[in-house]
């Protein structure tokens, strides 16, 4: 069963890459002359997405890549999610029309960006390599409990 189902859905990497692609789209969406509503939409998605993003990662991707190799990346990583929550939370208790909204969400971008780089340059091809014939397994979890993440937020979701 756990074949066939793990088949089905995404492997964790590409899991990861969707999530990826998703959140620098959002990104990209964002300008600093936009409307209050628009800006206040794109931040929140933005950051509700971070953070199912580094949970799953935190939970399930990050202690498997672990498991098989000694690599420092992960710890970075770790260390580069903190930065991330830090100004997710201050961006949580800001307006946009704050003097430095613009500037916060620049530093969450740049910031998310260069994780994104080293993620996809060296602990997916690694992770991958590592770890080739549980990825589907993997992502399997990580569905499931990305279900579990957005359920109790799918009225804020609905709303950004």
């Amino acid at each position: 069963m756990t074949g066939l189902l793990s088949r089905l859905f995404p492997s964790a990497t590409n899991m990861i890459r969707l999530d990826h692609t998703h959140v620098l789209s959002t990104f990209h969406q964002y300008k600093a002359g936009a409307p209050r509503r628009v800006k206040k939409g794109l931040v929140n998605t933005m950051c509700t997405a971070l953070e199912i993003h580094a949970q799953l990662e935190e939970e399930i991707f990050y202690p498997a890549v672990r498991a098989v190799t000694q690599n420092e990346l992960i710890a970075k990583s770790l260390e580069e999610h903190q930065e991330m929550r830090r100004l997710i939370g201050l961006l949580r208790q800001m307006e946009p029309e704050a003097r430095d909204y613009d500037e916060t969400v620049a530093n969450l971008m740049r910031d998310v960006m260069h994780h994104v780089a080293d993620e996809e340059t060296l602990v997916i091809p690694e992770a991958e390599r590592l770890l080739a014939d549980e990825l589907g397994e993997l992502g399997m979890r990580m569905t499931k409990r990305r279900l579990q993440l957005v359920g109790p937020r799918s009225g804020e979701i609905a709303l950004d």
